[in-house]
């Protein structure tokens, strides 16, 4: 990236100070912090293939292509000229062209083409790459990366699904998933009268013959992507809630009996369409045993957590892409605001919580990579994944918001990125669970299973001993989760408390000295504000902010 000073004149007035929108760069190349985590975790084939995408996702043109598919929403298109229903949406060829790239680079399916060898790494580090331009096209790459586990729950109907799925070929035709190069996966969970708590959902599952079949009747709240071809979704069989694959197309040809009622207008995510929709005699399959449909789908929540704890680390580090651009270029008061001793508060509180966030959802991923009989490793990633989602999407809009204020005026209109990052920003504290069901998702995993605390407390151990506050923090968690088991109310500052403690182990264990100590001093410590840009003295703020781009 270049710093332009911009001379241009105009009939009434020369324009400068006013900086150029960043050009092109390597968002993998520029990413210190991400370079030296996939180094330590993955296999050398990872850091090339994020190589690959990151060289592609610093491009402006996919900054273009991300303006042009939020200023061009879907279109619900339901029925055709001669009065036939066809329930389609119709997206702007950006979104199609943005959805190219991430299918094309393999970030649906490189998790399980690569399982236990840096899959997962190499996963929520190119989410993290992509998220950067473009949020709204991750929704359904992340429910095609995560349907993965729940269709192998029935073999029959992984091995007719998983050839389509795993494609790196982007096929947005409305045709049977048979006749296209590839296929993408959506979800329908959540209805009316329930939302989160999907025990209550009240459409209706019949059997319809032999080998799985169903036919179902209802309606669902939520349908995230509903061009995708097809979806897991959860309904009533006389057996209980049971889950189900619905694809858009039924056997024999015809158009399925999904109706799309209408689109959601969302505050953010407005390149991808979410649905209200109603199952009318909607053929299916069934997936898993019957009346198992939340145990069935449980490993794909906890894949889409994962990606909806990493989303917001990416956002935040774009946020600090543009604010680090802007204040490098901007003078005011006889300096560059990157210069200006304040602003250099702001600048390197925000490079902590981004370094904090990426160097904990890459921890997590590597948990994921664990063999089956790795028990610890699975505990973690029950325990921290929940709490890595909370936090992180409590964070990025705060975060996203500074980093608005680094641009003044310029950061709050819509003719750059961080307007529409900061409208994105709460997606995913909401999407698979808000604050209070994750915090409660938390109390839960303490309660059924007593050795995910001490599975989770093992991984701090091993930062024992490095920085006081932090002992102080780990000696302190016992008492705060104790505190859970028996109120729900203190969920919240538990789950809080576990995921500051596992960022600090983890920068304390493998970032640079400087940044642990500021992290610490600052999360830990007492020694910050309420707000970001107050660091406590003492704390090396240019050795933080040398890591934010490359000289």
């Amino acid at each position: 990236m270049r710093f332009h000073r911009p001379r241009t004149r105009l009939g009434t007035h020369e324009v400068d100070n006013q900086p150029f929108p960043p050009d092109d760069y390597d968002a993998w190349a520029t990413d210190r912090p991400l370079r030296e985590q996939v180094t330590r975790l993955a296999p050398e084939w990872t850091a090339s293939w994020l190589a690959a995408l990151g060289e592609e996702t610093g491009r402006g043109h996919w900054f273009e292509q991300a303006q042009q598919a939020e200023r061009h929403p879907p279109e619900l298109v339901a029925f055709d000229t001669g009065g036939r229903r066809v329930d389609e949406v119709h997206y702007h060829p950006a979104y199609h062209a943005l959805m190219a790239l991430a299918i094309g680079h393999d970030l649906h399916g490189v998790a399980w083409r690569r399982n236990a060898a840096g899959g997962h790494i190499a996963h929520v580090a190119g989410l993290y790459l992509f998220t950067q331009p473009e949020q709204g096209v991750c929704c359904p790459v992340t429910m095609t990366h995560a349907a993965v586990p729940a269709l192998l729950a029935e073999p029959a109907v992984a091995d007719d699904w998983l050839p389509w799925l795993m494609s790196t070929r982007y096929d947005a035709r409305s045709l049977p998933a048979g006749e296209k190069a590839g296929a993408t996966f959506g979800m329908a969970m959540t209805e009316k009268q329930g939302g989160s708590d999907v025990r209550a959902n009240t459409s209706r599952a019949v059997a319809a013959g032999g080998d799985g079949e169903y036919v179902l009747t209802g309606h669902k709240w939520f349908c995230s992507a509903p061009m995708s071809d097809a979806f897991l979704t959860l309904a009533q069989a006389d057996e209980g809630l049971t889950c189900f694959l619905v694809p858009r197309w039924r056997p024999d040809g015809a158009r399925n009996g999904i109706r799309l009622q209408r689109l959601k207008d969302k505050c953010g995510n407005r390149s991808n369409a979410s649905a209200e929709i109603e199952y009318d005699d909607a053929w299916a399959r069934r997936v898993g045993p019957p009346g198992r449909g939340v145990r069935t789908i449980i490993e794909m929540v906890q894949q889409t957590r994962l990606d909806a704890a990493t989303a917001p680390v990416g956002m935040m580090r774009q946020a600090l892409v543009q604010a680090w651009h802007f204040c490098r270029a901007r003078r005011a008061f006889g300096a560059t605001l990157a210069e200006q001793p304040l602003m250099r508060e702001v600048l390197a509180d925000l490079a902590l919580e981004v370094e904090a966030g990426l160097t904990m959802v890459l921890r997590l991923a590597a948990a994921f990579e664990a063999p089956a009989d790795a028990a610890g490793e699975r505990r973690l990633a029950r325990l921290g994944t929940a709490a890595a989602k909370y936090w992180t999407n409590k964070r990025a809009p705060a975060v996203i918001a500074e980093a608005m204020e680094c641009l003044g005026g310029n950061g709050y209109v819509e003719t750059g990125p961080l307007a529409r990052l900061y409208r994105e920003a709460p997606v995913n504290g909401i999407w698979e669970g808000a604050g209070n069901v994750i915090c409660l998702d938390v109390r839960r995993a303490l309660v059924d299973d007593p050795e995910v605390e001490a599975a989770f407390l093992a991984e701090l151990a091993l930062a024992r001993g490095a920085d006081s506050r932090l002992d102080a923090a780990i000696e302190a968690l016992p008492g705060e989760l104790a505190s859970v088991r028996e109120d729900p109310a203190a969920a919240r500052r538990a789950t809080g408390a576990l995921a500051l403690a596992l960022q600090a182990s983890l920068l304390v264990r493998h970032a640079p000295a400087p940044v642990a100590e500021a992290f610490c001093a600052s999360r830990l410590g007492g020694g910050g504000g309420y707000t970001l840009g107050c660091l406590p003295a003492g704390v090396d703020r240019d050795a933080i902010l040398a890591r934010i781009w490359p000289e």
